[in-house]
């Protein structure tokens, strides 16, 4: 898998306003505002910025947080990192392919993996399974 990188401008024209707030300046939606908290469809969850397959709609669960979340995650697709901001410790998650913010990643999830990706809808793309 190729990385993708853009110039700022070129970002800011594949974009929308939104999208480009978090994806590229690690933006949050506000909670249950997003358009995949409360989707229960078939399919896989991709990165809005390049389209990268990021999330199988079978390990997407409800955590009440007002985001989507994940138990797991597509391997390959993610990049984890230490996110100090805000007087938090927390993991940044981001999209292997072309580094965009899609949220964070935190231990209290459901077995087997205890784990919750916490994910702003703005930064997804939903493919409906055939």
């Amino acid at each position: 898998m190729g990385k993708i990188e853009l110039t700022d401008e070129e970002w800011r024209q594949r974009l929308s306003e939104g999208q480009y707030r978090v994806t590229r300046q690690k933006g949050t939606e506000m909670p249950f505002s997003g358009k995949y908290v409360r989707h229960h469809e078939e399919g896989i969850y991709r990165c809005v910025a390049c389209g990268l397959p990021l999330f199988a709609s079978d390990t997407k669960f409800d955590s009440g947080s007002g985001w989507p979340s994940f138990s797991s995650f597509v391997p390959g697709a993610i990049e984890e990192a230490p996110d100090d901001t805000h007087g938090m410790e927390r993991i940044e998650v981001s999209c292997a392919r072309c580094g965009a913010h899609l949220g964070h990643v935190f231990p209290d999830g459901p077995e087997p993996t205890g784990l919750r990706y916490c994910i702003n809808s703005v930064a997804l793309d939903f493919t409906r399974r055939r």
